[in-house]
């Protein structure tokens, strides 16, 4: 039986739901990236998807688009796992 890339690896979304293992002091930084927009801007009631971050920097946005683009040193921290701490 012959599958296509995306049909063995799975869909986008299929791996999007995977848990993911991140360098905590990415996390950390991703966390502080969302409570200081919530700060700044507590009457906004939209959820982010995540944060896109840089490996390197740690210096990110909240990413509001559930099709995520990336640069090659940035990761993607899940809204999920931002608020395993918040809340």
């Amino acid at each position: 039986m012959v599958y296509t890339s995306q049909q063995a690896q799975g869909s986008y979304a299929d791996r999007m739901d995977l848990p993911m293992l991140l360098d905590p002091a990415l996390l950390r930084a991703a966390r502080q990236i969302y409570r200081t927009y919530y700060e700044v801007h507590p009457e906004l009631t939209q959820r982010p998807y995540g944060v896109a971050i840089d490996r390197y920097t740690h210096r990110g946005k909240l990413i509001f688009r559930s099709k995520v683009i990336l640069l090659p040193q940035e990761s993607f921290v899940p809204f999920s796992q931002l608020e395993a701490e918040i809340y």
